[in-house]
């Protein structure tokens, strides 16, 4: 049984505690012992009950997803799979109790409903999370969960993937009781207790695969069904394990529990073997990948962080403000005038009070984190705080005035970051005393939403600082990705050539809403014409401004954009870009955008054509994924899977498809190539191939593998 599982014995009821750290994941070793323990004490006449609780922090927090691999690699598995111990657990002859606390989530959730009985403190969660991962619970969770909570429940769970409190799953009947108390010792001795009862009670003790008093009747879960569906394709477009996941709960009503536990089991596998899962557990490795900078090992020197300071209450600066405040970090928000500091304060105000309306916060919570905003107009507290943050307009020299005046006010040892998105840190630290304090967070619009953090080390940047920032973006639940200086560093130097593409098509005669729409079927959050309404066509105009290199003399370069601009059409803020807008910031097209692309193409020798929906998919991606390569390459970048993921939190790349360069792998990089080989024939100099493409092509190689090599 080794250290994964151990033994106990308490007032006469056996105890088999989970001792797989951080999580309890059901890793080899883990359900052998739980087997071991249980036929131990059946076969122990002194035990009356047995008690199943997780070690540390948690229950059970589901399967080793490793293991999810090995499976599609064709490994063998050795040992007893999961439903082996599941149903050791629930035909044991001694009534058996899962004690839940922490989270009991996928595998452990299908675990604990194989038990007789479920107890949890009320800080407990429970999951069926598989889902997001592009599959459905295999052992057996879609035919029992309905069968504890009901149809409607175990459709919102299972298609959703989304957690429940102890209380929820209590109402529900997935839980029997919810314990009082904090930590292990407070819920063993409360299962124990509970064990106690059920033992006195006497049997037979209820089986979840035998309850069918809330499943109803096919009929009757039809409705249900076809509803979650609905809500699926609105809420989880293009994703084929949300709609598995429902065909198998209804199945669970239609079927006798053994044949649907055979359906289930059917489904499980077509949603493993498929290019989602793999895409969508590979996002989840690279997640935690990205955490991981090989100059700086774990545990290395960080400072601590304990007051902000941020200069800019714009869009961008009062959103970092809240993400500090949402930390529980006090942070002093500059503006230079009263009144701009005003419409700032008033925007967060605004902003908080809608997650209030929806739900997601309490008043208290509300107040309390705008009590830990100090706006102000002075530097007052600014050589106290232990980061301060630029966020002011995206202009060189705006910024370098700006650190100037930093650098003679924080306190020696503060952290220095630049909030820009595409400007060259190295020069914004040069008018410091300090560079190796300076360094970029790039956040993401809305700042107090978005969950990527690309950082951006300099030149001179300390390790010191980069595993302070590392470590702060875990702190500010973001996903903190490290990049390195290059103009618009990984994030925006990828989507610069996205964008000009796009721009290209729609001179090229393909409308405009025929590229959105490509790309929003592909998954996309947003077409590349409506980000641009969105972020203000004008903040386009002005990187191209500031940075001339861009377009090199002799290259072709995107008109249409800028020509909006010159009309006033800066996007949604302006009520008309690529489209115009209603009061509501409805989206229409317009015809005189398809007049001025017409007008463009005329006087530069455009040709338009016809343009088929592949061609406007494999442009738009595959100049990410050249760029991508290029970037790699070049180093800014540290792996492959660190661009996926700042593609997935960043830019809405759809998760289903792992990010650009996991898509090319599956796409084929040899394919790929051959179609960048076959623009660049036809559209010339921004089509030549990456140099890492070319090679990794012609080894029949993938990004992942490169990736692994280094």
């Amino acid at each position: 049984m080794g250290e994964l599982v151990r033994l106990s014995v308490e007032h006469g009821v056996g105890v088999i505690t989970v001792q797989n750290p951080p999580v309890n994941a059901l890793s080899p070793g883990v359900p052998e012992g739980i087997l071991q323990g249980l036929e131990q004490f059946v076969s122990d006449h002194a035990v009356g009950a047995i008690v199943l609780i997780g070690g540390g922090r948690t229950f059970i927090a589901g399967a080793d997803i490793k293991e999810f691999g090995k499976i599609t690699s064709g490994q063998k598995r050795r040992g007893p799979g999961l439903t082996t111990v599941i149903q050791g657990l629930e035909t044991s002859q001694k009534p058996t109790v899962a004690a839940i606390h922490g989270h009991a989530f996928g595998g452990g959730l299908e675990t604990a409903q194989g038990c007789h009985y479920r107890v949890a403190l009320r800080s407990a969660q429970v999951g069926q999370p598989e889902v997001k991962l592009g599959i459905i619970p295999g052992a057996h969770g879609t035919q029992r969960l309905p069968r504890l909570a009901g149809v409607k429940k175990a459709l919102e769970m299972c298609a959703f993937g989304n957690p429940v409190s102890a209380a929820e799953a209590c109402e529900s009947g997935i839980i029997d009781r919810v314990v009082d108390g904090v930590g292990y010792d407070d819920l063993l001795a409360g299962a124990v207790a509970f064990a106690t009862e059920m033992v006195a009670k006497g049997g037979p003790h209820p089986k979840a695969s035998e309850q069918d008093q809330k499943l109803g009747t096919p009929e009757e879960a039809a409705p249900l069904c076809e509803a979650a569906r609905a809500l699926v394709r609105k809420k989880r477009r293009g994703h084929m394990a949300p709609l598995k996941a429902i065909d198998a709960v209804a199945a669970a009503v239609s079927l006798p529990f053994p044949e649907g536990v055979k359906r289930e089991a059917e489904i499980f596998r077509e949603c493993l073997f498929s290019t989602q899962s793999k895409a969508l557990i590979h996002a989840f490795f690279a997640e935690r990948q990205v955490r991981k900078v090989p100059d700086i090992p774990k545990g290395f020197p960080a400072r601590d962080v304990r007051s902000a300071a941020v200069l800019g209450a714009g869009t961008m600066g009062g959103g970092i403000a809240m993400s500090y405040a949402n930390a529980g970090i006090p942070v002093r928000l500059k503006e230079v005038t009263q009144e701009a500091l005003d419409r700032g304060v008033a925007i967060i105000r605004k902003n908080y009070e809608r997650s209030l309306k929806r739900g997601r916060f309490t008043r208290e919570y509300v107040e309390q984190r705008v009590a830990l905003i100090t706006p102000q107009t002075g530097w007052d507290g600014f050589d106290e705080a232990d980061i301060i943050v630029e966020a002011v307009f995206e202009n060189m020299a705006l910024k370098k005035e700006v650190f100037h005046q930093i650098d003679g006010i924080a306190r020696p040892g503060a952290v220095l970051a630049t909030n820009t998105s595409t400007l060259n840190i190295d020069e914004i630290a040069s008018v410091t005393s300090r560079p190796e304090d300076v360094i970029g967070h790039h956040f993401f619009s809305p700042a107090n939403v978005m969950r990527l953090l690309e950082i951006v080390r300099g030149a001179k940047t300390s390790k010191e600082v980069v595993a302070t920032s590392m470590a702060l973006a875990r702190s500010l639940k973001k996903v903190g990705v490290l990049v390195g200086n290059c103009h618009g560093f990984v994030g925006n130097r990828m989507f610069h050539p996205y964008r000009r593409e796009a721009q290209f098509l729609a001179e090229e005669g393909a409308e405009p809403s025929r590229v959105d729409r490509v790309l929003y079927e592909f998954g996309a959050a947003m077409g590349p014409m409506a980000v641009g309404d969105l972020a203000g066509l004008d903040v386009g105009m002005r990187v191209r401004k500031e940075a001339p290199h861009l377009y090199p003399p002799g290259t072709r370069r995107p008109l249409a954009e800028d020509a909006l601009c010159e009309m006033g059409r800066y996007g949604q803020k302006t009520g008309a870009g690529w489209y115009r807008y209603g009061p509501d910031r409805t989206r229409h097209e317009d015809p005189a955008v398809d007049e001025l692309l017409k007008r463009i193409a005329a006087e530069h020798g455009i040709e338009q054509r016809q343009i088929s929906d592949d061609e406007i998919l494999d442009r738009v991606v595959y100049a990410l994924v050249n760029e991508g390569a290029r970037i790699l390459e070049e180093g800014y970048a540290l792996r492959s899977c660190d661009i996926d993921i700042i593609y997935l939190y960043g830019y809405g790349f759809p998760a289903h498809r792992g990010g650009p360069m996991f898509y090319a792998d599956t796409v084929g990089l040899d394919k790929v190539l051959e179609r960048v080989e076959e623009f660049r024939g036809q559209h010339g100099h921004w089509w030549r191939p990456a140099p890492l493409l070319k090679q990794l092509a012609a080894q029949r190689s993938t990004f992942k593998d490169w990736d692994q090599s280094r």
